[in-house]
């Protein structure tokens, strides 16, 4: 009788273990694998941001100029770290008005920075707004500079476009 109630309670945890680690916890936006040269790979909107984002009008491709770090503004080139990045909307896009605080995370592996941004706030201090978004500049002007050291990347200009997306690809 005793190893019948061994050999239930056993059963019970071999089909109890893998239903609770069958659900993954849930991920933080930003939180993804990397290619082997350091970028990251593709990551979708998730649905809250997608839905907040048509209800302010912010249309997939919609574009704007940000100042890619708040705290080097006014500098002729900056430096970006691997990680968290504070940014500044300088003009209107949808029913934002600019300025407007635009936070995301930064990737320096490849030959140009990935900047993908996950929240809005204004600068009166409401709460942060999820959205989707990636700063971009054409025709290689995002590159790195050559002295860049391994986790940063200086660049030679503060500002980018701003764009709406609807995954980070």
């Amino acid at each position: 009788m005793a190893s019948h109630k061994y050999m239930l309670v056993g059963w019970a945890v071999l089909v109890g273990v893998p239903l609770a680690c069958a659900t993954p916890p849930p991920r933080k936006p930003g939180d993804v694998g990397l290619h082997a040269d350091g970028v990251p790979m593709f990551e979708p909107c998730p649905e809250k941001a997608l839905e907040i984002m048509r209800y302010l009008q912010l249309f997939v491709g919609e574009a704007a100029w940000i100042q890619l770090d708040a705290n080097q503004s006014s500098a002729q080139s900056i430096t970006l770290h691997d990680g968290p990045i504070e940014s500044v909307l300088e003009e209107d896009i949808g029913t934002l008005e600019a300025p407007l605080r635009l936070y995301g995370r930064v990737w320096t592996g490849g030959e140009q920075p990935v900047i993908r941004y996950y929240e809005a706030q204004f600068l009166k201090g409401r709460d942060r707004i999820p959205i989707c978004a990636v700063a971009r500049l054409g025709f290689g002007q995002l590159r790195k500079r050559p002295e860049s050291k391994p986790g940063t990347a200086i660049l030679n200009s503060p500002r980018a476009g701003f764009y709406i997306v609807d995954a980070f690809r």
